[in-house]
């Protein structure tokens, strides 16, 4: 496993994201698939496992809250995030950190952030109910041990945020495909010249850039025809120095053994497999529709309408030239889950990391897909 040392500490370059564990038929989390997944990584040597309060519905916290137990607490990093859109009052603050605490099974946190801040939610909710302060205060009770954010917005906003605190580390979406959204790589540089550490999201894009189509597979297996298009996406990430984690949202053993084998041993990309990043990502570009990373963040919608899912086929009709099996797996959704269900009140939206213009979109995913 790949390590990075920063003067305030060493992480896996792996980071294993908990925001996508296998499900059951009922929706529920498999737990012993998840166990097994996570004891993978783990063994081969990843320290750092990232969940957050909404996952799962919440569960994701209790499921890892469980599985580490068994593991000497030292040997692993546990990371978790303040929920902003959840709070409502100072003493929420406290009240969901302590639940927080029980939830995770334990003592402290390795790595805690406040989660997916904008502007509005950095003036509004944190310091409109000073959680700096609070959370500045169990760092200093040795309940955090290092503190960050997760950050959806401009990259003016960005610069604002970074330069409001002695910040641990931060928390980027960045990809290939990505390099100029939100934060992006003028926010990956801003940070490193700041000496703050960047914990990646989204590398593979929702695993967008994990299935590519075929004119990007056949340029990337000429160049290497053992690396995965998912370990490409990774590894353009990994090849930045600042970069601390590359976390990935694992959901099966394949995807779990691809990633540990990526980073058993890796080497920064060359001039040319960056130039065939370059290509791929031109070519991705012209074929987007909506660029929705299926986070789930817009849900549950107040209609029933099925969001990331409508976008993810719309995405996939495109990207992936393949509008049939896309009409044909919209057509069976239930009855007022389509985008004919949506009644334009955008709360979606006020939740939506990347600022799509949801209900837009939705209209113009419909007339593609029904």
């Amino acid at each position: 496993m790949e390590y990075r040392s920063f003067p305030a500490f060493k992480t896996s370059l792996l980071g294993f994201g908990c925001m996508r564990f296998p499900t059951l038929e009922n929706g529920a989390i498999d737990e012993p698939l998840t166990f097994k997944m996570l004891d993978a990584a783990y063994s081969q040597g990843v320290t750092y496992y990232d969940t957050a309060y909404p996952y799962h519905g919440g569960e994701s916290e209790r499921v890892l809250g469980r599985w580490h137990t068994s593991k000497p607490r030292e040997s692993l990093q546990l990371v978790t995030k303040m929920p902003l859109w959840a709070v409502k009052s100072q003493e929420d603050v406290e009240r969901i950190f302590e639940e927080q605490l029980k939830k995770v099974n334990t003592d402290y946190f390795d790595f805690y952030l406040i989660h997916a801040i904008n502007g509005t939610r950095w003036d509004e909710v944190v310091l409109g109910y000073n959680i700096p302060q609070f959370l500045l205060k169990k760092k200093a009770e040795g309940k955090i041990r290092h503190l960050g954010f997760s950050f959806h917005d401009s990259y003016e906003v960005f610069e604002r945020v970074i330069n409001a605190l002695p910040w641990d580390f931060c928390q980027i979406q960045l990809n290939y495909m990505d390099t100029a959204y939100q934060a992006g790589l003028k926010g990956y540089h801003l940070a490193a010249q700041k000496n703050i550490p960047v914990m990646v999201m989204e590398p593979i894009k929702g695993g967008y850039l994990a299935a590519p189509p075929a004119e990007i597979t056949n340029s990337f297996a000429a160049l290497h025809p053992n690396w995965s298009p998912a370990s490409w996406a990774l590894r353009w990430v990994a090849s930045l120095p600042g970069v601390a984690v590359v976390l990935s949202g694992m959901s099966t053993p394949q995807q779990v053994a691809d990633n540990l084998n990526t980073f058993e041993s890796l080497t920064c990309l060359n001039q040319t497999e960056q130039d065939a990043i370059r290509q791929a990502a031109l070519l991705y570009q012209a074929r987007t529709q909506v660029s929705c990373t299926a986070c789930r963040y817009c849900m549950p919608c107040p209609m029933g309408v099925r969001i990331p899912d409508i976008f993810g086929l719309f995405n996939e009709s495109s990207m992936f030239a393949l509008p049939e099996k896309a009409k044909r797996e919209y057509a069976s959704f239930a009855q007022g889950t389509t985008a004919t269900a949506c009644v334009n009140c955008k709360k979606c939206m006020t939740h939506c990391p990347q600022s799509i213009q949801i209900p837009v979109q939705l209209q113009r995913a419909h007339a593609a897909l029904k």
